[in-house]
């Protein structure tokens, strides 16, 4: 498999991070959640230490994907049979995640250090947690972890519509299947 897209495929790089990406969000999720419903700061420390790792890391691999198309690499052409309404909400879905991932980091970073949970998290400084939702960056943060929500199961949903139903073989292009 080559590093770069062809017309018809992503390349070694773009299913790496797409993958990567993929896990990680999960795990951010998952964690993030978990951790917004327990009141122990104790047992909420490694999961919100994990949450802010892992976040940086999508930041991080979100960054390097954009920067990826656009100095060394091309997505491959849309779907063939797709209507330009279907283009577009393909092409929608897809830049809208890349944003609201990036804006979600921004919230995220922002929280943490508006609230000083960066000293706890990192540092030495004590629990308790201060109360995140008084810092505005962590409104923001909380709607779009449900829009990320929204646009995921919306990009998994025609994925599957891609495999199942049109049986046009989408996911061979990011590595599963043929």
């Amino acid at each position: 498999m080559s590093m770069r897209s062809s017309n018809n495929r992503y390349g070694a790089v773009a299913i790496t991070i797409h993958w990567l990406t993929a896990l990680a969000i999960l795990g951010m999720l998952v964690s993030g959640l978990v951790a917004s419903n327990i009141a122990d700061d104790a047992a909420k420390l490694p999961l919100l230490r994990g949450h802010a790792i892992m976040g940086s890391l999508v930041g991080v691999l979100t960054l390097f994907r954009v920067l990826w198309w656009l100095a060394f690499d091309k997505r491959p052409q849309d779907a063939p049979g797709l209507s330009r309404l279907q283009k577009g909400a393909s092409h929608a879905v897809h830049y809208g995640l890349y944003l609201v991932i990036l804006v979600m980091v921004a919230s995220g970073i922002g929280t943490l250090v508006l609230t000083g949970a960066n000293l706890q998290l990192f540092g030495s400084s004590p629990l308790p947690f201060p109360d995140f939702t008084l810092a505005p960056p962590m409104t923001v943060h909380g709607i779009l972890a449900r829009v990320l929500i929204a646009l995921a199961i919306g990009h998994i949903g025609a994925a599957l519509w891609h495999q199942f139903i049109r049986r046009d073989h989408l996911l061979a292009r990011m590595g599963l299947g043929r």
